[in-house]
């Protein structure tokens, strides 16, 4: 099969197309016949060295869909031809409330989608909407089900509440403002585009600052008024800000930190404002259900930022680096 190969930490030019063995299910496997992959930043964090347990050679993706091709011992035969998503988190365990020591997620040390084929455990393939085309089926997955735990599970966005999420045009941050407004929520958002929250508000925000203005968080916070809840993937100083701008009462659900550890912390903030801080990773097979419905029977439509053919994955790479998009960077896979 053709696959991008990752044998060398460093640039995108690094990412090599190449004829690669292809996957034979063992017990309890499915083999998977992509259509369409997803970029998600861990991608690019892997590529770089930025993440732990880098093992090389590998094919990266989290993220794909496609039709069943072959099943390996105790797999029902009838499910080759059908298509489906991938559920990219491997062996979350037995609790709801986080994943168990055994958890992975595909693309990393298990070679992932960013290929022509790619076998997963049977339980973690889904049927694909079938009004969505593979593309947008494929950006579904990762970020889906990480804001869908973020916003539904653990902070439990209801409606006529005011939601602030930051950092909007990366793909969980879209994903949460989609599915807060599936919920009625209020939503504001932040990012350094007005181009982006433009686009946001196409998707139904309510308001939206540019965080390179010198005062963006009183300029939210007069826009927000009472704030419910913020939704944040940077860390750093955005979630120190965060605390200034939730009202008495409030929570924050944090999935990630791009932006780097908070430095200095005022914990009286917490405390005296009677805050909730809930940490948040990607999703239980339940929450992947879950967030998949909305997909289905609520008719939501994933944000494609763009989409490149499998052997420009160098170029996808770069046009996440430069941080410019806005919802999903997709590979499309050539069927042979």
């Amino acid at each position: 099969m053709k696959a991008i190969v990752l044998r060398t930490i460093g640039g995108p030019e690094l990412l090599s197309l190449e004829e690669a063995s292809d996957p034979v299910p063992e017990g309890g496997e499915v083999v998977v016949h992509l259509q369409a992959a997803a970029l998600n930043h861990r991608d690019v964090w892997i590529r770089t060295g930025k993440y732990a347990g880098i093992l090389l050679p590998i094919i990266p993706g989290s993220d794909g869909a496609g039709t069943v091709s072959s099943v390996g011992a105790g797999v029902d035969t009838s499910l080759i031809g059908h298509e489906v998503i991938i559920n990219p988190a491997m062996q979350w365990g037995p609790s709801p409330r986080y994943q168990g020591k055994q958890f992975q997620i595909l693309g990393l040390p298990q070679n992932g989608t960013y290929a022509e084929y790619v076998k997963v455990p049977a339980g973690n393939i889904f049927p694909k909407p079938k009004w969505l085309s593979f593309e947008e089926a494929a950006a579904l997955p990762l970020a889906g089900v990480t804001a869908y735990r973020a916003t539904v599970t653990r902070a439990q966005v209801s409606a006529g509440e005011t939601v602030v999420i930051t950092g909007i045009g990366g793909g969980v941050a879209t994903f949460a403002l989609m599915i807060a407004k599936q919920r009625n929520a209020r939503v504001f958002v932040t990012s350094g585009s007005d181009a982006k929250l433009d686009r946001a508000a196409a998707l139904g925000a309510n308001g939206g600052v540019n965080y390179h203005n010198a005062d963006w968080i009183k300029e939210l916070a007069a826009k927000a008024g009472h704030v419910d809840v913020v939704i944040d993937g940077a860390g750093g100083m955005v979630f120190d800000s965060s605390l200034d701008l939730l009202s008495p009462g409030g929570r924050v659900a944090i999935y990630g930190a791009t932006v780097g550890p908070v430095h200095e912390l005022q914990v009286r903030r917490i405390f005296w404002k009677q805050l909730t801080v809930l940490g948040s990773t990607m999703g239980s097979p339940h929450d992947f259900e879950e967030m998949l419905s909305l997909f289905g029977k609520d008719g939501l439509r994933p944000a494609i930022d763009s989409v490149y053919p499998l052997e420009r994955a160098p170029d996808a790479h770069r046009r996440m680096e430069e941080r410019e998009q806005f919802g999903k960077i997709v590979l499309a896979i050539e069927q042979q």
